[in-house]
């Protein structure tokens, strides 16, 4: 090769890599909104292919905003105004942590207390180290809690505007993006079908299955009066993906509390609200799900699902699962088309000397 063309192979990918560098600072700070696009785009891709027919002159414009409007009413929308209640509640209750020592608070503890000792002599609530270690955690995040939600609607609002160019013109960028690989386009459309499967059957699966049973959770604990109701029910969703945990962690307490405090008929009923409906949920719909497509492993979405949580914020609970999908979806590949054919060869050259000169 000539030393004109080294230069010349020097100088374009020396543009490259710093062009692709500016271009990851310009669009780093809305990978997240543009993760969250792609996840609902493939999550609701059976809408948007089911109205371009209907459209006029199967128009894909109109298609994709009637898409990202619904998928803005039924799945951001409530999505918004939950975290708004539960930050809401959340403040709340760090105002409250002050006086509850001096509320009611302390008498149904002593009264808690009073019942258990009963059956375990000794035994003492250490209320104020507990509430003195919740107030410290949400005396050090309180801003952060109102920043982040704040950045959490912009984002949603980023996203929503993606959402709408990923519905219309999504076809056209994966072509783009099977093109710009140097795997074969086979295995790049592989590699794209099963986690497409894969996202859909996490979504649609684990995620969906705890955010319906955190939702009755917390539609049960609002009819028996329970305080703090919706943020309680936002901790049993994040319970429900806990293998063997359950939304009992949320549930059994309450109830335990309520049985102890002599609230007997309120107790029985939300017994019976976790185990018949509650619990519906988790053993017949759950599993209905689950089967429409490959799924990670529970304990596997709980450690995404957090791990999301705290490296992209509020929507982490999404792009966390998509993240290790992707990584497991090519894990997959890679065992099914890179080792075993690797193996074949082998076996061929063992078997046919001749192959390996």
């Amino acid at each position: 090769m000539s030393l004109s063309r080294i230069v010349e192979y020097v100088f374009f990918f020396s543009l490259l890599v710093i062009s692709g560098y500016m271009v990851w600072l310009i669009t780093s700070p809305f990978l997240s909104a543009l993760a969250l696009a792609a996840v609902i785009v493939t999550i609701s891709s059976p809408l948007y292919n089911a109205l371009v027919p209907r459209m006029p002159r199967k128009n894909k414009s109109l298609a994709a905003l009637l898409s990202t409007v619904i998928v803005f009413v039924v799945g951001i929308l409530p999505i918004v105004i939950v975290t708004g209640l539960i930050v809401n509640e959340a403040v709340d209750f760090y105002q409250d942590i002050d006086g509850a020592e001096q509320i009611s608070l302390g008498g149904t503890v002593q009264m808690i207390e009073t019942q258990i000792a009963q059956f375990v002599p000794g035994f003492k609530l250490d209320l104020a180290g507990q509430i003195g270690l919740v107030a410290e955690w949400f005396t050090g995040n309180i801003a952060s809690i109102f920043a982040g939600t704040i950045s959490t609607f912009f984002l949603f609002f980023i996203a929503l505007i993606a959402s709408f160019y990923f519905f219309r013109d999504g076809h056209e960028l994966l072509q783009l993006v099977i093109k710009a690989s140097p795997l074969p386009d086979e295995e790049d459309k592989e590699i794209l079908d099963r986690l497409g499967r894969a996202v859909r059957a996490v979504a649609t699966g684990t995620l969906l299955v705890a955010i319906i049973q955190g939702t009755l959770v917390a539609v049960g604990l609002l009819v028996a009066g329970v305080d703090r109701a919706i943020l309680l029910g936002a901790l049993a969703a994040i319970g429900a993906m806990i293998p063997g945990v359950g939304t009992g962690i949320v549930m059994l307490p309450i109830i335990l509390v309520l049985f102890l405090t002599g609230d007997m008929v309120t107790a029985v009923a939300l017994l019976a609200w976790s185990a018949a409906i509650v619990g519906t949920v988790d053993n017949f719909l759950g599993p209905y799900l689950m089967s429409r497509g490959n799924n990670m492993h529970p304990f596997i979405i709980l450690i995404s699902v957090l791990g999301g949580l705290s490296l992209f914020g509020p929507i982490g609970f999404l792009v966390g699962p998509v993240v290790v999908t992707l990584f497991l979806v090519l894990l997959e590949i890679y065992n099914q088309y890179i080792v075993q054919d690797q193996r074949i060869a082998d076996f061929d050259d063992i078997h046919d000397p001749t192959r390996a000169n």
